[in-house]
């Protein structure tokens, strides 16, 4: 079970940057499709964050949390701030076409649910939605 203490120690590991320690809640080869990303083993979960990371700084805040056996479900502000352009051009090139283009300096609060399938206590699939903008 990921529950409330264990992904707060996910949590932890991904707001550090920690991608080795973010890697071991997953089951390998993990399977993450979000916003056109499609992540199939370890090294490309650890590459994409590393990519993602070079452009902004991302925290992740839970609003709402639940969890069982074989579901992690969460309602969450993601925060993304710029540390460097990143363009549409870009994130369409790395398969991100349901990101959205920052300028540097900018800030976003983006509201996401985002639901992991767990097996055996370890992530197995992520799956992430934007509730309707208003």
């Amino acid at each position: 079970m990921l529950d409330r203490a264990r992904y707060d120690q996910y949590l932890r590991a991904f707001n550090a940057r920690d991608y080795d320690g973010v890697a071991d809640f997953y089951v390998d080869p993990p399977r993450m499709e979000f916003f056109g990303i499609v992540i199939s083993s370890r090294q490309e979960l650890k590459d994409f964050y590393v990519w993602l990371h070079s452009a902004v700084k991302e925290s992740v805040t839970l609003r709402n949390f639940a969890a069982s056996e074989t579901c992690t479900a969460c309602d969450a502000i993601v925060r993304i701030e710029a540390i460097r352009d990143l363009t549409r051009e870009e994130l369409d090139a790395k398969g991100a076409t349901g990101f959205f283009p920052i300028a540097r300096g900018e800030v976003q609060e983006i509201r996401q649910f985002i639901f992991y399938t767990v097996k055996d206590g370890k992530i197995e699939q992520v799956e992430a939605a934007l509730p309707p903008q208003v």
